[in-house]
């Protein structure tokens, strides 16, 4: 199975969502417009280029996009082995991690957006591609430009986006170019991002970490901080709130999810981008040439998805009116009747008791989740909060 990874702000586009409206899993959309009340299904199918570029269109659009891609994907049955997000798209590898929960998720990035769209809005700060050089060359730009422009994304060997005040990245912009740069570009955000101008984001933003439970992931996932994996659901609220203010090191995250410690080692890998765009395939293609990338962002690419992995062969999900599957012969495990957001049922049983057969274990949506079988319950396999599929399991049980 392929590492999964999710684009963050500037790869959304006017329309994204309109080829995906009859899918079943435009159920997201309209899920995500409840908990952030909020017509998120009029951003990804009739909103102008303007409004969604706005930070806080953007954002919130671009994460619940990516959530829909993610829905269609597993309903086929395609689980990742690792994760990973820019920017914006670790949130998403978060709730596909199982770290954050589906609601708390949208709330949570619909803060982030509107912090973010204030702190823009008082600093007027921009963000500029250089391409052509190493990140050393650029980073000694911005020093010899001696003003406020500062590194923001690390996103390949010879991209490195630089942001902050327009004046001091004009002239760090020009000054890479003298130092052996081959083109400078602006990229469409309406801020700069991962700099000191977003402190008063980051102030925020924090305000809300505090309150939202964080899960340990149930898939690795790695850190735009660092370039590390973190398995600790605690550590994420750090890492979010440092994220707003430090460089994205995307290109060194590239090679962590490949399992490189050598930059030129020649290594075989499958990457598939969820979500609007396919920036983050071409970013991993120049950081790792022999990697095998695919993107998904329309309901036809589902199928280019499915031959890649399986050499067109088909891919069968689990069936979503069984009540359990047989794992061994003392094991099993309940499955979900139905894709939505998972709760336990309340006072339910916890892990280590016994339960009967039609034990209620919890709720998917309206759908009842029951004990298909008697026995011990080993251990909860859906966080609370999780968005689950039909036939994902949620519980496992030992019935000797």
């Amino acid at each position: 199975m392929p590492a999964f990874v999710f684009p963050g702000q500037g790869s959304q586009r006017p329309g994204m969502g309109t080829p995906w409206l009859d899918h079943p899993s435009w159920e997201v959309v309209e899920e995500a417009s409840v908990a952030a009340d909020r017509d998120i299904g009029r951003l990804l199918t009739e909103a102008g280029d303007e409004e969604l570029t706005e930070t806080r269109n953007a954002q919130v659009a671009t994460f619940t996009f990516s959530l829909l891609v993610l829905d269609a994907v597993e309903r086929l049955g395609i689980e990742p082995t690792r994760l990973a997000g820019h920017s914006l798209g670790e949130y998403t590898a978060l709730a596909a991690g199982g770290a954050l929960g589906f609601e708390e998720s949208v709330r949570l990035v619909a803060e982030r957006g509107e912090a973010m769209q204030a702190a823009a809005d008082a600093s007027r700060g921009v963000m500029s591609l250089i391409s052509g050089c190493p990140a050393d060359t650029v980073d000694v730009a911005c020093r010899l430009a001696d003003g406020e422009v500062w590194v923001a994304n690390f996103n390949g060997p010879q991209d490195t986006v630089i942001a902050g005040h327009p004046d001091s990245v004009d002239r760090a912009a020009r000054l890479a170019l003298d130092l052996g740069a081959e083109r400078v570009s602006g990229v469409r955000v309406g801020g700069a991002f991962h700099t000191p101008f977003m402190a008063s984001a980051r102030d925020r933003l924090r305000k809300m970490l505090a309150i939202v439970t964080l899960h340990d992931p149930d898939t690795p996932i790695v850190s735009n901080v660092d370039s590390r994996f973190h398995t600790c659901g605690e550590d994420w609220k750090v890492l979010l709130s440092a994220q707003l203010c430090s460089p994205i090191r995307w290109h060194q995250s590239m090679m962590r999810l490949a399992g490189l410690d050598d930059a030129h080692m020649d290594i075989e890998k499958c990457f598939v981008e969820l979500g609007p765009g396919d920036a983050l395939s071409s970013m991993i293609r120049a950081t790792l040439p022999s990697a095998t990338t695919v993107t998904v962002s329309r309901p036809s690419d589902l199928d280019t998805l499915v031959g890649v992995l399986t050499g067109d062969d088909p891919l069968h999900a689990y069936a979503a009116d069984h009540q359990g599957e047989l794992l061994y012969v003392s094991e099993r495990v309940v499955i979900s009747p139905a894709a939505g957001v998972f709760e336990p049922a309340p006072g339910g049983p916890a892990a280590g008791e016994r339960i009967e057969v039609g034990t209620l274990l919890g709720t998917v949506g309206p759908e009842e989740v029951l004990a298909g079988f008697g026995g011990r319950l080993q251990g909860w396999l859906a966080h609370p909060g999780e968005r689950v599929q039909a036939g994902q399991p949620i519980v496992w049980l030992h019935t000797a």
